[in-house]
């Protein structure tokens, strides 16, 4: 049996100190923990991927997970966990460590305090300097050649439906759509970026060295889906792994900067490349976080050049970026300068002039930039009302604030999907667009397959009354200037200058002619017209028939036959377009 040594330099005769006896081969135990230690560092840096800057929080948790591997391997390998005379040294051997623990600790909750809005409310209301403008002279007439009609879900469907352009290579089974998130202003026309992934690790085995063959780009006006192919493939993405990740690429070039989401962009001449933005937190250790230049990394190379935001904004050959600022960044130093108008207290007592942004948030493109969207609502209203909306550029920050009273998004919504209730059709987030210099919200009416059917116009100021829908953007537009001149709202509007009438017609649901018996009918008064749902022997759904639009059918009886055209669609009840009775 080995002589148990004990140390007495701690003064373990003494009252209140405990005697150390330190384990056998102490020091190669010591080794050891440095050895486990240090694994536990590498492997939680390659996952983690902390910023070695000391305004992240993300590193004082990797360096508390470096202190508790220390501290449990040293209380394993001492044998503290099954001999507790040996808790003393364990204890000694882990004290330095707990200390630095304690003053990063402590070095943490400073930091939240000095970064408080509670002490630092005025720096919090002045991370962004809206501009107010009228509305009617700074917003132009829509063009709807240039409104997007499609939401990141549509576009994300059709993209999909696309991918089979690649079938000619071979790789359907191989790659899926990965992402819609980005938009982005290509050639003066707004578009999604759709890139690829691998369907699963095996796939990316075995195709990692040709990466990801292309991208697909959505066109949001015709609706139009294009593959582009990338010459020598992306190799670096968020859909790669190992060293191929791109997060994990851009923190082995930069350790020490704090890095956000990168999106998918494309220049003017095609070329691809990653953007990711990189922070500074503006307000004490942890607060006021904004963007203070970005990298921008070719996804076949991996090469990486960074740009300060002063750079971004000046440099005329980088004016092709689009989605510097995240738009939930924008959206959340907004409500910043929103709340905190008249300090913190302000905030939560009297919330005097203390205003917030609506939920949600859409884009829409502006002087050859994407701006994002979204209304602003006073803190104490209760109701479906907005005070204005905001438009911010994502790639500069210039935000503009335009006073508009009406309905909140949300409201225009409901009001839209009412006026086509039988078709459980739902309305994309609104863009308020000028129409006739009357602040005007845009929805797609999508049905349950993300296939854009209809479209509607909501009047921001009489959004119970003022609601138009149509099958196609000219009916829309057509049933809207109506509306206004019933309600004594006088436009001067010509709708073939508005509406380009050469679009292409791209993607969008083709005609479906259908032949069959009544088996049923149905009828139902929807605001005011008679509407008649008829069943087929020849299809599951039930087609609607409006009176005001085919009179004859008040004379169908069940047992006849009939011929009804509508747009392609798998819900339930179908809009007829044309209908005949044989």
């Amino acid at each position: 049996m080995d002589p148990i040594k004990v140390d007495f330099s701690g003064g373990g005769s003494k009252k209140g100190k405990s005697v150390v006896i330190p384990p056998n081969k102490a020091g190669l135990k010591i080794a050891i923990n440095l050895v486990v230690t240090a694994i536990v560092a590498a492997v939680a840096y390659y996952f983690y991927l902390p910023a070695f800057n000391f305004k992240a929080i993300e590193m004082y948790i990797y360096f508390g997970i470096i202190i508790a591997a220390y501290c449990v391997t040293a209380f394993v390998t001492s044998g503290a966990v099954m001999s507790p005379e040996y808790s003393p040294y364990a204890r000694k051997r882990t004290r330095i460590p707990l200390i630095i623990g304690l003053v990063l600790a402590v070095t943490v909750g400073i930091g939240f305090i000095v970064s408080s809005v509670f002490f630092r409310a005025n720096d919090y209301h002045e991370i962004i300097t809206p501009e107010t403008i009228d509305f009617s002279e700074d917003i132009k007439e829509a063009d709807f050649a240039s409104v997007p009609l499609l939401d990141k879900d549509s576009a994300e469907t059709l993209a999909t439906k696309a991918l089979s352009d690649l079938f000619d290579e071979n790789l359907v089974s191989q790659f899926n759509v990965n992402s819609c998130e980005t938009q982005i202003n290509l050639k003066n026309r707004p578009v999604r970026v759709a890139t690829l992934k691998y369907n699963d690790i095996i796939k990316w085995f075995t195709n990692r060295k040709g990466g990801l063959p292309g991208y697909l780009v959505i066109d949001m006006t015709t609706q139009k889906v294009d593959y582009i192919k990338v010459d020598g493939g992306i190799k670096y993405s968020d859909a790669d792994h190992f060293n191929q990740l791109l997060k994990r690429h851009l923190r082995f070039e930069y350790p020490t900067k704090l890095l956000g989401d990168s999106v998918f962009e494309v220049d003017e001449n095609g070329n691809a490349y990653w953007v990711c933005p990189i922070y500074d937190n503006t307000i004490g250790l942890f607060g006021g976080r904004d963007v203070i230049g970005a990298i921008l990394v070719n996804p076949t190379t991996g090469e990486c050049v960074d740009y300060t935001i002063d750079e971004i904004r000046s440099d005329e050959a980088l004016n092709w970026l689009d989605r510097v600022y995240d738009p939930d960044l924008l959206v959340e130093q907004y409500d910043y300068y929103g709340k905190y108008v008249n300090g913190f207290w302000n905030s939560i007592l009297g919330q005097k002039d203390v205003v917030v942004t609506t939920d949600g948030y859409n884009y829409i493109a502006l002087n050859d930039d994407v701006y994002m969207y979204t209304g602003v609502t006073s803190i104490t209203t209760g109701d479906n009302s907005i005070t204005g909306f905001t438009l911010i550029n994502q790639r500069t920050k210039e935000a503009k604030f335009y006073r508009v009273s009406g309905a909140t998004e949300n409201a225009a919504q409901e009001a839209a999907q009412g006026k086509v209730q039988q078709y459980s059709y739902t309305a994309t987030f609104p863009l308020l667009l000028n129409i006739g210099n009357e602040p005007t919200y845009f929805m797609a009416l999508k049905d349950k397959s993300n296939i854009v059917q209809q479209y509607a116009l909501v009047n921001v100021n009489q959004f119970t009354t003022i609601v138009a829908t149509g099958t196609s953007i000219q009916s829309c537009l057509e049933s809207y200037i109506k509306l206004l001149a019933d309600n004594d709202i006088k436009t001067d509007i010509d709708v073939e200058s508005v509406v380009d009438q050469n679009q292409p017609e791209g993607n969008k649901p083709e005609a479906v002619t259908v032949t069959g018996k009544i088996t049923e009918i149905r009828t139902a008064v929807i605001n005011g017209d008679s509407c008649y749902y008829l069943k087929l022997d020849s299809s599951a759904a039930y087609f609607a028939v409006y009176a005001s639009d085919f009179e004859n059918v008040v004379i169908a009886n069940s047992g006849d036959t009939v011929e009804i055209t509508h747009k392609e669609s798998t819900d339930a009840i179908i809009k007829a377009d044309s209908f005949t009775l044989k």
